[in-house]
């Protein structure tokens, strides 16, 4: 998938910083190239379930309540629905922000 990931995260961040984004590139690594894998479907629980399980939870180390972690998904879900196709690097890039952990990544 051919798509400017620093673009399309200062369309919600407009002063992200680019290396936090290469930094979330990297660790998104291969899944990138396939479409499917580079967006999060929030109408999926199961992958909504994912991005608390295998990024917040495991790439944060938050260990919050998963309650509040949903919600988070959720609020990002809500932020971005105006993309039908919400990328992967942007969706992480606004959680991390959320809760302060930009710096996991640069």
């Amino acid at each position: 998938m051919a798509l400017d990931w620093a673009a399309n995260v200062k369309n919600y961040a407009p002063t992200a910083d680019d290396g936090v984004i290469n930094g979330i590139v990297k660790h998104c690594g291969i899944a990138l190239q396939q479409r499917d894998a580079s967006l999060v479907a929030c109408a999926d629980k199961s992958e909504r379930d994912s991005v608390r399980d295998s990024f917040l939870k495991k790439k944060l180390g938050l260990t919050v309540p998963d309650a509040e972690l949903d919600k988070a998904v959720i609020e990002v879900c809500e932020r971005m629905k105006a993309e039908r196709d919400k990328a992967r690097v942007t969706f992480y890039y606004l959680l991390a922000e959320k809760f302060d952990k930009l710096s996991a990544f640069g």
